[in-house]
């Protein structure tokens, strides 16, 4: 189940363009459309053409993204009430391990260049500290992926905690994953699944 939405999940982070805009754009929509402008750029960018250039285009794109996301909101919602039992360390060693999942999962599938998919920014809405950004996405076949970024926003910056794409949620999708395994077996094993995983040894089923 996770790997279907993985992979739009890639599709969805790297290909963004600003192509088009079907609402008032306000400041969380403006910050995911800058983040993702920039991920083009970076995907377009001659001088990092060729397989020789793989690692320091995936270290760029990481960087863009590292900007616009809440990495410890993402963790503790993803480890659900057995955050609460980690100690400070423990949710760090978390936090980076986590992150370095979705780098794998993600930015080590960026295709050479952007094949002229589309976006239209349906709608943003705000409520407090929390916002959230809707977004089509229009494929070169003209299929449409809906997706919804989801945010909150830190001190004076919005930051992404889940996206969800076509009504699946990312979040949702580890969450459940992490508690089954941790139902059955301890937060060691987790982490140990969790390094398997992002060494390319072992998949998270």
């Amino acid at each position: 189940m996770i790997y279907g939405f993985l992979r739009r999940g890639v599709f969805t982070l790297l290909i963004l363009l600003a192509a088009g805009s079907v609402c008032p754009a306000g400041e969380p929509t403006e910050l995911i459309r800058k983040a993702t402008d920039r991920v083009i750029a970076i995907l377009n960018d001659p001088s990092l053409k060729g397989p020789d250039k793989t690692e320091e285009k995936v270290r760029k794109i990481r960087e863009a993204v590292d900007k616009r996301f809440a990495w410890e909101e993402i963790s503790k919602r993803t480890l659900a009430r057995y955050w609460k039992e980690r100690t400070p360390a423990e949710r760090a060693e978390f936090i980076k391990l986590f992150g370095k999942l979705l780098e794998r999962t993600y930015l080590d599938k960026v295709k050479e260049g952007y094949s002229g998919e589309k976006v239209l920014y349906v709608d943003e809405k705000v409520e407090g500290r929390y916002g959230r950004v809707r977004v089509m996405i229009v494929t070169k076949q003209n299929t449409e992926i809906p997706v919804e970024y989801r945010m909150l926003k830190k001190g004076d910056n919005w930051l992404i905690y889940d996206i969800s794409i076509e009504g699946v949620s990312l979040v949702n999708n580890y969450r459940k994953q992490f508690s089954h395994i941790l139902s059955r077996s301890s937060y060691s094993e987790l982490l140990e699944r969790l390094r398997a995983k992002v060494e390319g040894t072992e998949t998270i089923d």
